[in-house]
């Protein structure tokens, strides 16, 4: 598939505030149209303002991903006024185990994975029909370095992750020969209530602003995953290929 240089029509999932509202406004410029959805209206109408004062033309509702018979009329919707050329499936949760929260309770397993993986699977289904009957389009879809390898402190929110992963990177490898480029991104901890909840250190925290700068650099290049910063990287996937026993041996050391 050849570069996309330019992307006019986006739709970003998860804008209502951290990363997802960083994209946004790293996308907003005259001539740009964003979709964007997020839960907390009244967030997602600032997240909006910013990028309408930054000259982008913007469309949004409040949307929570796990109802994917709401998103997926929204997303076609959006589609018939523009055709996408760019969606990034960003929302996100979370959930860790900490002394003050022993285990994951049965809420907060499916809470993660209606929003991990069934709000990224319902965000992108809609937009890759669309984008395949054109024959172009760029799916962005939102993993984690955490998806490298299962983690005591958050194992629903790891595994979440890795079955992005590893759906997305199928994914390319069907849709590339129609002409539909996908990118699985694996950010490191960045700056926002979820990572603050976090109860672990957090190596090479960046911004949301520096994190959105990266992924939008990266994605005009169509590239199979966007992986950083480099050194927590490198010591994820180092994890995943050591025996389990020392792995996980190592993330108790260095308290992950």
């Amino acid at each position: 598939m050849a570069e996309t240089k330019t992307y006019r029509n986006i739709l970003i999932t998860g804008a209502s505030g951290g990363l997802g509202a960083a994209l946004a406004a790293a996308y907003a410029r005259p001539g740009a149209w964003l979709a964007l959805t997020g839960r907390n209206a009244e967030r997602l109408a600032a997240a909006s303002e910013r990028c309408r004062s930054l000259g982008a033309e913007v469309s949004s509702a409040a949307i929570d991903v796990g109802d994917s018979e709401a998103l997926g009329a929204w997303i076609r919707e959006c589609d018939r006024r523009r055709p996408l050329d760019l969606v990034i499936a960003n929302a996100g949760a979370t959930s860790t185990i900490s002394p003050q929260k022993p285990a994951e309770s049965w809420d907060d397993i499916t809470r993660v994975f209606d929003t991990n993986v069934k709000g990224v699977l319902a965000t992108i289904y809609p937009a890759m029909e669309a984008m395949r009957a054109r024959g172009s389009g760029q799916l962005a879809l939102m993993s984690s370095l955490g998806g490298y390898v299962g983690m005591p402190i958050s194992p629903a929110y790891n595994a979440s992750k890795a079955a992005i992963k590893v759906y997305g990177e199928g994914l390319r490898g069907w849709l590339a020969p129609q002409g539909v480029g996908v990118t699985v991104i694996c950010p490191g901890f960045i700056r926002s209530a979820m990572s603050d909840a976090y109860p672990g250190p957090r190596p090479f925290l960046l911004d949301a602003e520096e994190a959105a700068a990266i992924i939008v650099r990266s994605l005009l290049h169509n590239p199979a995953r966007i992986a950083f910063p480099f050194p927590l990287t490198l010591a994820a996937w180092f994890l995943s290929i050591l025996p389990p026993a020392l792995s996980l041996y190592l993330q108790k050391s260095f308290r992950f």
